[in-house]
């Protein structure tokens, strides 16, 4: 597994990454898949000093990306607490591949290859402020929920795999969740 570590606003010594590449590296007993783990250390200017130190984790399973945060008064304190935020989000992880055996490595992998090879730039003078190329792979509305769920975010876009049509899947104000499909 790749570690890259990065700080915002704090330095990385030695010791700090030694100690986040000794915490991360125990995450690959959960998943050998792992291939990279992004690790973003800041120290943030807040009234509140007990969320001063955030750790912020992004752990690439063959293109399954999961993500975890943690905020405390400590750096190190934030990175245990981090890593058993992986731990959890890992071990849920596990049970769902298990339980509906749905990952299909080569189909994802032309899909990934077909669509890095179609490059695309951002407009200028464009009000978009980030532009962010991730793989879009075949799955069902429900594994999209959850890969949503794991990234944290509001919405996620992905390939129905039933329909072979964009669509896009939202967490809506009641807690329940949106489809959203081409006609």
């Amino acid at each position: 597994m790749e570690i890259k570590i990065t700080g915002r606003n704090q330095e990385i010594t030695e010791s700090v990454r030694d100690y986040v590449n000794k915490k991360i590296s125990r995450l690959s007993k959960h998943m050998p898949s792992i291939t990279e783990a992004m690790v973003e250390l800041a120290d943030e200017k807040t009234r509140a000093p007990d969320v001063r130190f955030v750790a912020q984790v992004t752990l690439n399973c063959d293109g399954t990306l999961l993500r975890g945060e943690d905020r405390t008064q400590n750096l190190f304190a934030s990175i245990d607490g981090v890593v058993e935020v992986m731990d959890r989000q890992l071990e849920k992880f596990k049970g769902k591949l298990h339980k509906k055996n749905q990952i299909h490595a080569a189909r994802r992998k032309s899909v990934q290859e077909s669509l890095a090879a179609a490059p695309q730039s951002p407009a200028e003078e464009s009000p978009i402020v980030k532009v962010k190329h991730f793989a879009v792979k075949p799955m069902t509305p429900e594994d999209a929920v959850d890969q949503m769920d794991f990234l944290g975010h509001d919405f996620f876009f992905f390939m129905n795999s039933s329909t072979s049509k964009y669509n896009v899947v939202y967490l809506r104000k009641d807690g329940k969740y949106g489809l959203i499909e081409p006609d």
